[in-house]
């Protein structure tokens, strides 16, 4: 029998399979939508990476790519990791014809990755992460020396996102706990960025 925890975890993916099943997939998004979701992670964030063709990138929620599609083109190598299947399997399309993309369907926290990154970022992924230190940790340990570390947060505090008929749980994120957990984890905070909707943090490792 499912326990609770495993059964907020599972919600999790049937909600991401659903919106693909759905037809929504934001890598196709019209302008003004797109315009909305810079909010979170615009121009500004994609230039806070410093990308070059030197670098290896993980996205930690690569979703159906609306975010790499812009990325894998600027670095030599991008690796994303979801726990959607039917979105990893969406957005092995919709990266289709770049050489440098390795996409991965596992959870980011216990995922055995084999290999460090220069740059690690996420947006809106880290709701669904109850041990935010937990993560911040590993991201710490997945980076090379010198990595780059941009993260977006979401200021809603609810507690669930309600998409039609599901209520999905998820973990609102602090952010005085986002940042003593950078420190914690190891890192420095460099910059930390607010926007009407969204707080961006850029950390280094040292």
């Amino acid at each position: 029998m499912e326990d609770k925890k495993t059964n907020d975890f599972n919600a999790v993916i049937r909600h991401y399979d659903a919106l693909v099943d759905e037809g929504n997939d934001p890598v196709f998004d019209p302008p003004m939508l797109r315009e909305y979701m810079d909010k979170w992670d615009g121009q500004a964030f994609i230039e806070a990476m410093e990308l070059n063709q030197e670098k290896s990138v993980l996205e930690i929620g690569v979703g159906t790519g609306r975010l790499a599609i812009q990325t894998a083109p600027l670095c030599g190598s991008f690796c994303g990791v979801d726990l959607s299947p039917k979105t990893v399997e969406r957005t092995q399309k919709n990266l289709a014809g770049y050489a440098n993309v390795t996409l991965l369907c596992g959870d980011f926290l216990t995922y055995p990755f084999c290999e460090t990154f220069s740059v690690i970022y996420s947006s809106l992924t880290f709701m669904h992460i109850e041990d935010k230190q937990a993560a911040l940790n590993k991201v710490a340990k997945l980076m090379k020396p010198g990595g780059r570390f941009v993260l977006s947060i979401d200021k809603n505090q609810s507690n669930t996102i309600d998409v039609g008929s599901r209520r999905l749980k998820i973990y609102p994120d602090k952010r005085e706990d986002i940042e003593n957990g950078i420190y914690k984890a190891g890192m420095k905070l460099i910059k930390r960025q607010e926007t009407e909707l969204a707080h961006i943090f850029v950390a280094v490792t040292v």
